[in-house]
């Protein structure tokens, strides 16, 4: 079986900066193994599986290790490359997934915007020895289906080295740090050890929490982000009720075919 399989560099500009994700174009799913040996096989943050029936696109993610219930680059990634493949012309875009439910792209140009569902936090106790393993300390903790660390400012996200073991051994979805930014309205990081994702490039599923924590403190509903990883990454945000609207853009890597 011959698999298309395209690469895309997702939330820039440019390429080899983003979040790099796979997208695999399947006639129909095939066995749950497969898929994610094709993941580790890739070894991208994330590998997306897209089965299209006419209007029906259903899709579903996984990392090196697990199926993730939510994930927000490589949506962006698999509605770019259904455009750029004409296989959808229409300007929205109908995702139905396992977990999540349906999630829609809009076509603006050469921006995609994900409306995803918001995932506000709630303040919770500080976790002993966190600002340690971060390396910063941690202004105020709150959790959603991540852990939501507050620093001081952008500087202090940047200079975060986490203990990747200690992370990998919280319970929850891992660690997202972040602060007011200096030439946009929040920074962010993000780590995801326990998926097999020691800090991933840019993560739109992380902005379901920070759009609305940062939206009610600076009292604004439309804000630009950037996560500060190695590769950096760059979205426009907007909330909207109990949704979460991230717009960026996609560079194409790769085309090829996978051989299983």
């Amino acid at each position: 079986m011959r698999i298309p399989i395209h690469q895309v560099d997702a939330f820039t500009e440019r390429r080899f900066a983003g979040n790099p994700a796979a997208v695999c174009l399947l006639e129909s799913w095939i066995d749950d193994a497969t898929l994610q040996a094709i993941a580790a096989e890739n070894n991208l943050a994330e590998t997306a599986f897209v089965v299209q029936d006419h209007e029906r696109i259903e899709l579903r993610w996984f990392t090196p290790t697990v199926e993730i219930e939510l994930c927000g680059h490589a949506t962006l990634a698999a509605a770019f490359v259904l455009r750029q493949t004409g296989r959808v012309r229409a300007d929205l875009m109908e995702f139905e997934t396992r977990e999540a439910g349906r999630l829609l792209v809009r076509v603006d140009g050469d921006l995609l915007e994900l409306d995803f569902p918001a995932r506000p936090a709630v303040a919770v106790a500080p976790v002993l020895g966190l600002s340690a393993a971060l390396g910063a300390e941690v202004r105020s903790l709150w959790k959603a289906r991540k852990y939501l660390a507050v620093l001081d400012d952008e500087s202090a996200v940047l200079a975060v080295k986490p203990d990747f073991g200690f992370i990998a051994g919280l319970d929850g979805d891992g660690v997202i740090v972040t602060a007011p930014g200096r030439e946009v309205d929040f920074v962010s990081r993000y780590f995801a050890p326990h998926a097999g994702v020691p800090e991933d490039p840019v993560t739109g599923s992380a902005h379901c929490t920070l759009v609305p924590f940062w939206a009610e403190r600076l009292g604004k509903n439309a804000m630009s982000a950037r996560q500060l990883s190695a590769r950096g990454g760059s979205l426009r945000c907007r909330v909207a009720a109990d949704r979460v609207f991230m717009a960026g853009k996609c560079v194409p890597y790769l085309v090829g075919e996978i051989d299983v």
